[in-house]
């Protein structure tokens, strides 16, 4: 089964291409084209205006006879939209543009007429100066004559424009220079003041840190060893180190009567009175009692009292033992 869409055809090996016969065409042939209108246009017949842009389906033939530098120059055929008469123009390569021919008028081609008129002129001038070098002398003192004319009317120009108008341009650009560079010095010195003051504030800032860790680095020794008690510094004691240690073991062994009035009710003083009876009985009562608060105080938590207080107590309890012995030998 052969394709459907076929890309190559087949030739046979008999084949000439020459035995083909051709189709004769006649040279100004007409085709059918879409163009739109190369300028403005009005209809001779009507009136009516044609715009540049229009879209109209033309019909195109070579024009004979006709040629620019070997291009072929084409005819284009048109209807007014409203009458629908026949309006023609062709090509012009020589000038890049379009040129009318018959069936309505172009407009809006006064500048392009004045361009042309001017070109011709400036075209007969070249011509007559080619042949003729008298004109050519002629030619040039008109032109400078001419320019010379043309300086003087805008000198006057000038100098009529300056009495009307006292403005002194030069003035003022210079003032307005001068303006420009005080607002770039200004905004140079604001610059500066900022900026200085930007890094004053950083230095007082990196002071005020340095000082703050200066002495946060000084406070830290002192709070590393901190007292145990508040009171610790009134119990310490002025006396030697040796005698403090001796008055220490002394507690640990035997104990220690530091308070008289703990101890108040429990050790009375003998007093010197006839009677031996009574003496016994107190002395006895006396042994009885400093031997209960000799152990009832060695249970008491220590409590370190200043050496003139201790000596004072353990010489009264002493004086308290050596009573009782007497009295007891009595």
């Amino acid at each position: 089964m052969s394709e459907r869409k076929v890309l190559n055809k087949y030739y046979p090996p008999d084949f000439d291409p020459s035995k083909i016969p051709k189709l004769k065409l006649p040279k100004d042939r007409q085709y059918v084209v879409r163009l739109m209108a190369p300028f403005n246009m009005r209809c001779k017949t009507c009136g009516e205006y044609i715009y540049k842009g229009k879209k109209f389906n033309a019909r195109k033939e070579t024009v004979q006879n006709e040629v620019y530098l070997g291009l072929p120059i084409f005819r284009f055929y048109i209807k007014c939209t409203r009458c629908l008469a026949e309006i023609t123009f062709k090509t012009d390569p020589e000038n890049t543009d379009y040129t009318m021919e018959h069936g309505a008028t172009r407009n809006f081609q006064a500048e392009k007429l004045l361009e042309e008129e001017e070109k011709r002129v400036q075209k007969e001038r070249e011509e007559e100066e080619l042949n003729n070098p008298m004109k050519v002398l002629e030619n040039r003192t008109k032109d400078s004559k001419l320019e010379m004319e043309v300086l003087e009317n805008l000198q006057e120009l000038k100098e009529l424009n300056q009495r009307q108008a006292n403005v002194d341009f030069e003035s003022m650009l210079k003032q307005y220079k001068d303006y420009e560079e005080e607002r770039k010095r200004r905004e140079l010195e604001e610059d500066e003041t900022e900026m200085k003051a930007m890094l004053e504030q950083a230095q007082s800032r990196r002071f005020l840190e340095d000082s703050d860790s200066d002495e946060e680095a000084a406070q830290v020794p002192s709070r590393s060893v901190p007292k145990a008690k508040p009171t610790d510094i009134l119990q310490e004691a002025t006396e030697p180190q040796s005698k403090r240690l001796k008055i220490e073991s002394w507690e640990r062994s035997v104990g220690k009567l530091n308070s008289q009035s703990q101890l108040a009710g429990l050790v009375t003083v003998k007093k010197q009175t006839p009677g031996s009876t009574t003496a016994n009985g107190v002395g006895k009562q006396a042994t009885l009692q400093s031997s209960d608060a000799g152990s009832w105080s060695s249970s008491l938590p220590a409590v370190t009292q200043p050496p003139s207080a201790a000596q004072g107590s353990s010489l009264s309890l002493l004086g308290a033992y050596s009573d009782s012995e007497d009295s007891t030998s009595d």
